[in-house]
């Protein structure tokens, strides 16, 4: 950059006229990733690239360079050769580079950022680029404007807002909410709107805008107010910025009501009425008044005043406390004060018209002094006031009381008077010496103070009362309780993380700190649930699945902070309500069904099983066949498929059925699954003869026809399959003048002739062939005519017709063809290979077809090998349907098939 410096100032003036400064302005949005395109200065500045009209081997490559890299330079990235400016990694934020500062601008060398008013252009990126070479040089001035997005909730400065508003405030009385919410986003993107979450009925909430755009909220009074009634108003304030989605912001706001004088004092009672012993002391309390005022602070101060209908003499003999109200005796009684003084005392408030109570007080004239009740405390003693800890062990001793008379001429008693748990005995060996001690446990939690009193009274009547005060201290002798020791919960499974499950409530009956109570989850929870210890709120921080636990059981622990502490459990169940979220389950997605053909309608023809992991309705399955319903059925309840009617697997061999499971939620789930229902062959079709294609045809046999050759033969094919399928040809009658002379191939079905014809062996042959299966348990079979006329030529065909229609005379050989798989000593193995295939085809009408069909195939190639190791054996094989008569090589013969 030095050199660049050096290059362009000091020989400036020489090029001055060939440089341009130029200024470009781009816009962007906060907060976008790195790689975005700002802007082209190529393009934009419309300088000359490698397409242009120059060619670009006389024109030196373009260079663009900031200048210097400042603040602003962090924020972009230049391609030195295209000029495209793009994002770099540092996000901008627009809220951290603008601050607002009176239109100052925070250089960073030839890169700033420039804020200087609160328009959208207010917050700018400023960039100095080169642009070299020398013929194309130029400063260029970069201007990005970074557009405010709303992402920046309000917030108030403060998190608890007070506000005190008097109670005599009219209704509409506007009041300005301190400490407002602020939002660094811009324009609508701030602080639009503020409401409450709870305005009581007596509160609602405006928006003042001032000049330069801050939006005030102001809390106006829209019903009447009464301190007494209610002395404070807590609810939440809502901050809401104009953002799309909008975002939000709240503090709580606490309206307190300020007090009034409106309320005077008053008193309880309109008289008291007061004996007071002529012998008594100076200093003597006679009674004390007291008057009420609701007000607060100054407001519910109360002075009190003789009335000016209380005559002097009175008022010299009681002094009042014109702040207590209290009554004591400020002069001796002599003989010469009246025994009767009324005594009208007024209550003024500030304002108020004075209340007016009034005081009878009797004096009960003595000529003897009053019992003396001296008490020595051992219990700690506070100006009259006795404290003891509660769970003090019974006899606890609290004070020694003398009872004596001052002029020792009558006799003392004394006793207790009052409730509790004490006891005044005489303590002996001394005379007029009293205890006062416990008489059991005292305990806080059942009453906390007690008022007792000693009284002494002489053998005159003279009575003499004095008051003792016992305070109960607490102790830790209380554990907290819950308000219930099992604590049933119900959640829905799929819950929001962190979601609440109830807040738990122990009491403790102890005071102060001994009585603050803590909770802690008992070592059992997991560890996915939290328990706030100081409010009790229980959460779940992660989702519940019904499927994996639907039940948990855990213990929490209520503690106090007395030492030692104390502590008690209660147990929590919680149950996870099932939701529909999972789909029904088939046990297997492809089914397979192995069915024998001719299987009677509505027959079971399997089971489809299907599961679902929700519970009740949500995992009712409910099945249907969704193609081929015209001939299958299922049971919606136990998965039965049934077929409506019987299958013949000549008609088709195999079905692909979809089955659908829908569930009973709300929204149902579904699934399907593949059945395929293969037909099991069974032996319902006998062979069908093809050729020869009538009893009344014929061949016509030369009589030079050499031994061996083939004459014609009985073709035929069976629908069945397998075994069902496999045929065999037997000639089962035959008749002729040598019939011996043809035989029959039991695979093929191929005559030959067996010997030479002679002379007397011309004529009409008649052979009854019988097509065979190997059906189980019954073959099945077909007979056909096969005719042969041995002769040189046909020269009456109507003879030889004749001869056929005569019904032949021939008897039926019952003999069977002989099938043999393999010579010697393998015989063996053939003969154990069917009882063998017969068995697996019973078996395979259950489910192991494939088995089956697999040994026949073995063991029909095994047959074929050894039937071309011994040609005289004959052997049983399936023909296949699809052969071509025609396409089958035979040698030339005459043969005429009339």
């Amino acid at each position: 950059h030095l050199l660049l410096f050096l290059l362009f100032v000091g020989p400036f003036n020489c090029f001055a006229s060939y440089s341009r400064a130029t200024e470009l302005f781009y816009s962007l949005n906060e907060g976008l990733p790195a790689g975005v395109l700002i802007g082209s200065l190529a393009h934009d500045l419309r300088l000359p690239t490698a397409g242009g009209q120059h060619s670009a081997a006389l024109r030196p490559p373009l260079s663009f360079t900031l200048a210097s890299h400042g603040l602003g330079g962090q924020y972009v990235q230049l391609d030195n050769r295209s000029g495209e400016l793009h994002t770099s990694a540092v996000e901008i934020d627009r809220e951290a580079l603008c601050v607002e500062s009176n239109g100052a601008t925070i250089l960073g060398g030839s890169a700033a950022v420039s804020s200087s008013s609160p328009s959208s252009e207010s917050c700018l990126l400023l960039l100095d680029v080169l642009v070299l070479p020398q013929e194309y040089f130029r400063l260029v001035k970069v201007k990005i404007g970074i557009r405010d997005v709303n992402d920046n909730a309000p917030h108030f400065p403060v998190p608890h807002i007070h506000l005190l508003v008097p109670e005599n405030a009219p209704v509409n009385t506007r009041l300005a909410i301190e400490h407002p919410a602020l939002d660094p986003d811009m324009g609508t993107n701030g602080v639009q709107t503020y409401r409450l979450r709870d305005n009581y009925g007596v509160f609602t909430l405006d928006v003042e805008e001032n000049e330069s755009g801050e939006r005030t909220p102001y809390l106006i009074v829209m019903g009447a107010l009464d301190r007494e009634t209610q002395e404070e108003y807590v609810t939440v304030i809502v901050a809401e910025d104009g953002g799309t989605p909008p975002l939000m912001g709240s503090a709580t706001l606490t309206i307190g009501i300020s007090d009034i004088n409106d309320n005077c004092p008053q008193f309880n009672d309109s008289q008291l009425n007061v004996t007071l012993f002529g012998n008594s002391s100076l200093g003597t309390h006679v009674a004390t008044v007291h008057a009420v005022d609701m007000d607060l602070g100054s407001n519910a101060q109360v002075t009190y005043s003789y009335s000016q209908k209380v005559p002097q003499p009175s008022r010299d003999l009681f002094q009042l406390n014109e702040s207590t109200g209290a009554i004591t005796l400020s002069t001796k009684v002599n003989g010469d004060t009246p025994r009767l003084h009324r005594l009208i005392i007024l209550g003024s408030g500030p304002g108020c018209i004075p209340a007016v109570v009034t005081v009878l007080v009797t004096i009960i004239k003595v000529m003897m002094r009053p019992p003396e009740v001296v008490p020595r405390f051992i219990a700690n003693e506070v100006e009259g006031v006795v404290y003891l800890k509660e769970m003090e062990p019974i006899n606890t001793p609290i004070a020694f009381f003398t009872i004596k008379d001052p002029d020792e001429k009558y006799k003392v008693s004394c006793y207790l008077d009052g409730d509790g748990p004490f006891r005044l005995s005489p303590y002996k060996p001394y005379n007029n010496e009293y205890l006062l001690e416990t008489t059991k446990p005292l305990d806080y939690e059942t009453q906390q103070l007690y008022e007792i009193s000693i009284v002494a009274w002489n053998s005159e009547g003279f009575r003499v009362n004095k008051v003792i005060k016992v305070q109960v201290l607490d102790d830790n002798d209380n554990s907290p309780v819950f308000s219930e020791q099992l604590i049933e919960l119900s959640i829905e499974e799929n819950n929001v993380p962190n979601a609440f499950l109830t807040k738990l409530h122990a009491t403790d009956a102890d005071s102060g700190e001994r009585g603050q109570v803590s909770y802690f989850l008992g070592p059992d929870a997991p560890s996915y649930f939290a328990l706030d210890k100081t409010t009790g709120v229980l959460t779940v921080s992660t989702q519940l699945d019904r499927e994996e636990k639907e039940k948990y059981r855990y213990t929490v622990k209520a503690v106090d902070s007395g030492f030692p502490p104390r502590e008690s459990i209660a147990t929590v169940t919680i149950t996870v309500l099932d939701k529909n979220d999972n789909s029904p389950r088939f046990i297997n997605k492809d089914f397979s069904f192995f069915v024998p053909e001719n299987f009677p309608g509505f027959g079971e023809i399997g089971v489809i099983s299907v599961t679902d992991a929700d519970a009740g309705q949500n995992g009712w399955v409910a099945l249907s066949v969704l193609n081929g319903s015209d001939i299958f059925v299922i049971d919606t309840g136990k998965g039965v498929l049934r077929a409506k009617v019987s299958l013949d697997r000549e008609q088709q061999s195999s079905y692909v059925l979809w089955i659908e499971a829908v569930d009973g939620g709300d929204p149902a789930l579904s699934s399907t699954a593949k059945i395929t229902i293969l037909l099991l062959d069974i032996n319902d079709n006998p062979p069908l003869v093809l050729f020869p294609q009538s009893n009344m045809s014929y061949l016509l046999v030369l009589p030079s026809t050499l031994p061996g050759s083939p004459i014609t033969e009985v073709y035929a094919v069976d629908k069945d399959t397998g075994m069902n399928a496999v045929i065999a040809y037997s000639i089962i009658g035959r008749r002729g003048p040598r019939p011996e002379s043809f035989r029959i191939d039991p695979k093929t079905g191929n005559i030959t002739l067996e010997e030479s014809l002679m002379q007397n062996d011309y004529g009409l042959y008649r052979l009854l062939v019988k097509v065979s299966d190997h059906g189980y348990p019954e073959p099945l079979y077909s007979t056909v005519m096969v005719n042969l006329f041995v002769n040189d030529t046909v020269s009456n065909e109507s003879y030889i017709e004749s001869l056929l229609r005569k019904e032949p005379d021939i008897s039926i050989e019952e003999k069977q063809p002989q099938i043999s798989i393999e010579p010697a000593h393998k015989k063996m193995e053939s003969v154990s290979c069917m009882p063998t295939l017969v068995a697996l085809s019973i078996i395979s009408l259950g489910s192991i077809a494939l088995v089956t069909g697999m040994g026949i195939y073995i063991c029909l190639r095994k047959g074929k090998k050894h039937h071309r190791a011994d040609e005289n054996l004959e052997v049983q094989i399936p023909l296949n349907g699809r052969i071509n008569l025609h396409m089958m090589e035979k040698k030339p013969m005459e043969i005429s098939n009339i």
